[in-house]
């Protein structure tokens, strides 16, 4: 454990250099500030959250889930690196999730950790996505994580239990996915942090695929940074997780492409030479573990830079916590009914609604489809937590992969944003699977 809190303040040095490195990226004025967020849904390691939404969002913004170091805090890595001024500029939101164990390490040993779904911090942390998502238009196609130290490892988790809902990482001095396990309850791996534990490029993507058996749809892009003096999560760890992610993406260990962006800086991309390849590596010499975070590169290689502001967001609505994303279709009927809570935020010629649905049955639904007529008028251009076809008229939103179970009482939540020509009324009626919902 003495190595665990090494690896803690080791990583402190690292956000005091991104804070020199964001010198470089000047921010625009803003007087949008980070802000807790409470009750955002399951949270089995009582996790903080932390949201910064800048003054003008990106009408689709992107997400991102920026991931602290140990004895570090959701705050703490706000203000000490760029991705906050970068989300000024570029229209993206933050999350910050922040631990409250005494380490202030994320769990990324134990078993519930490394198992999708298993609980501990990752499903906190899909919470806190799930949250954002019901509130803000957010592009389901853009949404990533960063870290750094306990972060990073982190990162590579998230990315290896949630590969529908994360499209790419960027991991600062961090570790393979799984490297970290232990199962005597430690959250220390002394023969990962040294670099000892050496797997063939097979073992180290059949860890990832393990962890969502079943899963066929593609994988998040990874970006790894690590210098060849770390100390504290050793250089050798650099190799592992390369060997990892381009065997996840079945690509061969050879580059295909290699530069050098700064002195003393090498990168390798595999799979493309381009700037966003499935696998971009970054090996810096003579760094230690307190390594600058570069986020305008993170923030780059995520595609997060290809978009800016136009507007301020409407002010988002209160709705139940959500379930996260990707389609199949109803396979079983509801139990015996279902209640559909409908709240409308209307602006100009716009408006975002959130819905609500709740099994009140005593039967689990297994895909479900949700059917309503838009009032004249009302057109959906985007929507998340759910499809929708067509989009005016008659309207059948369907289940996406994480939330088409809905148990006896339990609820799930959906939402869109429309164009109006000014009447913003709510749907007269709702029917889930051919069953008619009462509306609250």
């Amino acid at each position: 454990m003495k190595k665990a809190i090494k690896l803690c303040w080791a990583a402190v040095a690292a956000v005091a250099l991104a804070a020199l490195a964001a010198l470089s990226v000047p921010a625009p004025a803003s007087a949008a500030t980070l802000t807790e967020v409470t009750n955002f849904g399951t949270n089995p390691s009582n996790l903080r959250m932390y949201l910064y939404v800048p003054d003008r969002v990106a009408p689709r913004p992107g997400l991102l889930v920026a991931l602290h170091y140990c004895t570090g805090t959701g705050p703490a890595l706000h203000s000490g690196t760029q991705f906050a001024a970068l989300a000024d500029r570029y229209g993206y939101l933050v999350v910050y999730p922040s631990v409250t164990r005494s380490s202030q390490c994320f769990d990324v040993s134990s078993p519930q950790a490394l198992r999708r779904g298993g609980g501990s911090d990752p499903v906190g942390i899909m919470s806190m996505v799930d949250h954002v998502r019901a509130r803000y238009s957010v592009d389901p196609a853009r949404i990533f994580a960063t870290g750094v130290s306990s972060g990073a490892m982190m990162t590579n988790v998230m990315l290896g239990l949630y590969p529908d809902v994360f499209a790419a990482g960027a991991a600062f001095s961090g570790v393979p996915f799984g490297c970290f396990a232990t199962t005597n309850g430690s959250e220390w791996n002394s023969e990962c942090a040294n670099g000892q534990l050496v797997r063939t490029p097979q073992q180290w993507g059949d860890l990832v695929r393990n962890a969502y058996p079943g899963y066929s749809g593609p994988r998040p892009r990874m970006q790894t940074w690590h210098g060849t003096n770390d100390d504290v999560l050793r250089y050798p760890n650099f190799g592992e997780q390369v060997k990892q992610w381009t065997n996840v993406h079945g690509l061969s260990q050879t580059p295909t492409f290699t530069d050098s962006p700064q002195a003393g800086y090498t990168r390798t991309r595999y799979g493309g030479s381009g700037g966003q390849a499935p696998v971009e590596a970054i090996s810096m010499q003579g760094v230690s573990h307190n390594l600058p975070v570069d986020a305008a590169q993170a923030i780059r290689f995520f595609g997060l830079d290809s978009t800016a502001p136009t507007s301020p967001p409407p002010t988002p609505t209160p709705t139940a916590t959500p379930t996260p994303t990707a389609p199949p279709t109803p396979t079983l009927p509801p139990g015996t009914g279902c209640r559909v809570g409908y709240v409308v935020n209307a602006w100009n010629t716009g408006l975002t609604a959130s819905l609500t649905i709740t099994n009140t049955g005593a039967t689990a639904v297994n895909g479900w489809s949700l059917a309503f007529t838009l009032p004249a008028g009302q057109t959906i251009t985007s929507g998340w937590n759910a499809t929708y076809s067509p989009t005016s008229g008659a309207v059948t939103a369907r289940n996406v992969s994480y939330n088409g179970s809905i148990a006896p009482n339990a609820s799930t939540s959906i939402g869109f944003q429309a164009n109006h020509t000014g009447n913003t009324a709510r749907p007269a009626s709702f029917t889930l699977n051919g069953t008619p919902c009462s509306i609250a």
